[in-house]
């Protein structure tokens, strides 16, 4: 059995809380694009936590992404993962607004980096659309920064990759990284309540853990 990872609105809160001053300093960025479903829920909380005194709103697009695959005859919250990213939302480049995502910091945001594939594919496209809109624009060589924050990296080998200047400056970020689980956010809990009481029992049980380790040594 997958074993499973229950997260809260109030732990994803305080990862948020914990990753923006290291987005605001080392990545800048102009725009964030959320990454459908699970990207909404950080990409708004850390927009809050990234406004300054006297700026605007850090925008939010969206784009939505589909990898992952109900498991037949299995009632949990667990998915497959598919073998092939399909496109369900995308950014329409011909409009005014998404033409001035050339040449800025853009940080793409998921709740979970598992095999990668996603944001592999994530990153790779919108980078062809933003030379494609920088070339239309007459603005070829002007560079389109993209960096990537998750909630959650899974600290196991990855079937996607990134590019090598992103993850060599500074321009990946995990709040945390867990063991290959399942992560069980709450946005997509039936029952809210359930969800936080197996949360708590978990955070009990590892705190348990950890006392009797110290107590060990």
């Amino acid at each position: 059995m997958v074993e499973r990872k229950y997260i809260t609105y109030n732990q994803v809160h305080k990862l948020c809380q914990r990753a923006a001053p290291q987005i605001l300093s080392e990545i800048k960025p102009h725009l964030m694009i959320a990454i459908g479903g699970g990207g909404y829920v950080p990409a708004r909380i850390l927009r809050s936590f990234l406004k300054t005194p006297g700026s605007a709103n850090i925008p939010i697009q969206a784009i939505g992404l589909s990898l992952y695959e109900k498991l037949a005859n299995h009632e949990g919250p667990e998915e497959g993962a598919g073998h092939t990213v399909t496109r369900t939302q995308w950014l329409d480049f011909s409009a005014v607004k998404n033409s001035d995502m050339v040449g800025k910091n853009i940080l793409i945001v998921d709740e979970v980096d598992d095999t990668r594939t996603t944001l592999q594919y994530a990153v790779q496209e919108l980078e062809k659309d933003c030379k494609e809109a920088a070339r239309k624009l007459g603005r070829p060589g002007e560079e389109t920064r993209f960096s990537v924050f998750v909630l959650h990296n899974k600290g196991k080998p990855k079937k996607g990759a990134l590019p090598e200047e992103l993850m060599t400056q500074g321009r990946y970020l995990a709040a945390e990284t867990v063991d290959d689980v399942w992560c069980c956010y709450p946005w997509e809990a039936t029952d809210i309540d359930e969800h936080d009481r197996l949360a708590a029992e978990a955070e009990k049980a590892e705190a348990e853990k950890a006392q009797a380790q110290q107590n060990g040594n």
